[in-house]
């Protein structure tokens, strides 16, 4: 046996014994889809009440319920299903999912490519008594995470109706992602 055959035998001997592990894949990058998607992310916000913009224990990060920009080129104040269209909801809800990824690129140190995965999402649709179309609209946020992180973006989810939200915006997310140190 040559020593080529003998180096690559050995290897897999240890990967299978359990000494070596095998080489992975190129991990998804983060960073590399939003550059490929053509998204810049705005700068993060700072918190408007008491309260921080996100918080980290252990290897998860808690983002605080974020709202659209107020002065989007699409419609971000008011209620769904009154004053906006669903898929006006969408694309305010889809900012938010920007303003969050912001947030958690700061908690990651500026790599959002040490994210593992996210958790949960929870939505906050102001809208009206009558309207039931909230998973729709609260897909532009989780749609968003799909497209940056693959199936590690899809989270457990709640998209909730409300009546009010803080200086009228239409959505209101917050979430929790895991990290690695």
């Amino acid at each position: 046996m040559n020593r080529r055959k003998f180096v690559a035998a050995l290897g897999s001997v240890a990967t299978v014994t359990g000494i070596a592990k095998p080489a992975r894949a190129e991990a998804h990058s983060a960073e590399k889809r939003l550059r490929e998607l053509g998204i810049v992310l705005p700068d993060p916000a700072g918190p408007v009440a008491v309260y921080v913009p996100f918080r980290k224990s252990g290897n998860q990060v808690f983002i605080a319920g974020q709202i659209p920009p107020l002065d989007a080129d699409v419609p971000t104040v008011g209620k769904v299903g009154k004053e906006l269209s669903v898929e006006q909801g969408y694309a305010a809800a889809r900012l938010v999912g920007l303003k969050i990824l912001a947030q958690l690129r700061v908690a990651c140190d500026g790599d959002l490519d040490r994210v593992v995965q996210a958790i949960q999402i929870r939505g906050f649709v102001n809208c009206t008594a009558d309207f039931t179309a909230q998973p729709t609209v609260i897909n532009g946020v989780s749609e968003l995470f799909r497209d940056v992180f693959g199936e590690a973006g899809l989270a457990a989810r709640a998209a909730l109706g409300i009546n009010a939200l803080p200086l009228n915006a239409a959505v209101e997310v917050e979430s929790i992602f895991e990290v690695r140190g």
